[in-house]
């Protein structure tokens, strides 16, 4: 039994509660009680303590789309010319890179930012994985890692045409037996969907492949929407439709579906998302960077549609996520009054909501019966915190780094800033030898 306490408590989820001296009780993955120090320690004065000094005990942060595998990518200088479109980045960057990476090479780009989404509080992850030429094994293996560092992910393996038919098959094969492993053998810590690449690079005969076999295990895909306009395009110029309207035809939208980024939508594409409850992830920093546009995501949740946020592998911090959501809508829209609401509903609301969906459980609150995810973050208020203002005061005062203890589904994975059995110094010693190797190969 753990009790993290002594510090001012936010529960968010429906109780949505402030609790000043406050604590959680933890008993094995499970919370089991939230209420005063006094009270707890009083009735429970034989649970490890874990003191937060005045500070914020609150949820960990959900990522519900992250790219492991381009950890190697971090400071590379790829000798190509510099991109013009996001086409030219994905061929000449991240298509150079997934091809050279080995399983060695997945295993430890997947560790060192699993170890940075513990320091900067971020306790559950969405994946979505490429190699094309070590594919088989490599959901697997993404899945150790995250086992030995204590995040719960979900994991899949992006197929796509790109690389020639049987590439495409071994994709598939891959997903299939990750998803039927998990379903196998049920742990709440890790979980398999159906993953593609995108459109653009998907043939009909494929996409029909892929929603046979998503359909017979009842899995969700997991795809890049219109995120550049060359999906579009393509999709036009093809097959005569929008990039949704593809993806509806063959059956790739549904409750269970992640459509990530959705850049270039219209309004009759967003009811079709609508209509077919599938959830939409948003990664405000990779749009910017990758300068693809301006996600509709305003319009997509007044219209009804369930939208996460992600970070695209940009970053692992999901508190620095939030804050360049609030502001890219506020600069697209010249409005300074929109997103105050939206962006918390997406990182505080809905991305717990996806989540569930994934792993089942409670997700996003410190409440009875919730997964033990739990972090204690540096800072004091500087001014009166309640129920109706703490996205306040987490967007202008607090960043991944304040976090200084991460607890995932019971487990102390960071304490004091000081990581639990884990040797971050070996893994970053062997991560930029393995990254520098891939380097001289590109």
């Amino acid at each position: 039994m753990i009790l993290i306490a002594n510090g001012t408590v936010l529960t968010m989820g429906k109780s949505n509660q402030v609790i000043q001296d406050g604590g959680v009780l933890i008993q094995d993955s499970k919370i089991i009680e939230v209420g005063s120090t006094q009270d707890l320690q009083k009735r429970f004065p034989d649970a490890e303590f874990i003191d937060a000094r005045g500070k914020l005990i609150m949820p960990g942060m959900i990522n519900t789309h992250m790219h492991l595998y381009s950890t190697f990518a971090r400071g590379m200088d790829s000798k190509s010319k510099p991109p013009k479109t996001f086409g030219d980045i994905l061929e000449g960057l991240w298509w150079k890179l997934d091809k050279l990476l080995t399983l060695d090479d997945v295993y430890y780009s997947g560790l060192t930012p699993l170890i940075e989404c513990i320091k900067t509080g971020t306790t559950t992850i969405v994946d979505h994985h490429a190699s094309p030429m070590a594919i088989t094994g490599s959901l697997s293996t993404l899945a150790k890692a995250a086992k030995e560092m204590g995040v719960r992910a979900a994991f899949c393996y992006e197929v796509s045409d790109r690389d020639g038919d049987a590439i495409a098959q071994e994709g598939i094969k891959e997903n299939v037996d990750f998803i039927a492993e998990c379903q196998a053998q049920p742990d709440p810590m890790v979980a398999g969907m159906f993953g593609l690449h995108a459109s653009l690079t998907l043939s009909d005969q494929t996409l029909t492949k892929c929603s046979e076999e998503a359909k017979r295990l009842g899995a969700g895909f997991h795809v890049h929407v219109a995120e550049g306009k060359e999906d579009l395009e393509d999709s036009l110029s093809k097959y005569g439709m929008r990039v949704v309207e593809r993806l509806e035809k063959f059956g790739v939208l549904g409750p269970k579906t992640i459509a990530v980024h959705c850049v270039h939508i219209d309004d009759h594409e967003i009811d079709l998302l609508k209509a077919s409850n599938t959830q939409v992830v948003h990664n405000p920093e990779s749009n910017m960077g990758n300068a693809v546009g301006v996600t509709p995501v305003l319009k997509m949740l007044s219209e009804g549609v369930k939208v996460g946020l992600g970070t695209d592998g940009y970053t692992c911090d999901m508190f620095e996520s939030g804050k360049v959501a609030n502001i890219l809508h506020k600069h697209a829209m010249a409005n300074p009054s929109v997103a105050w609401g939206e962006v918390p509903q997406m990182l505080y609301g809905n991305n717990p909501e996806i989540a569930s969906d994934l792993f089942g459980g409670k997700f996003g609150e410190l409440t009875e019966g919730a997964w033990a995810d739990v972090i204690v973050v540096d800072y004091v208020p500087p001014t009166p915190i309640g129920s109706n203002n703490w996205s306040g005061h987490l967007l202008f005062g607090v960043s991944g780094r304040s976090v200084e203890t991460t607890v995932i589904n019971g487990r102390v994975r960071m304490l004091d800033r000081k990581l639990i059995d884990i040797d971050e110094v070996a893994i970053g010693a062997r991560s930029r030898e393995l990254s520098q190797k891939l380097w001289n190969r590109i």
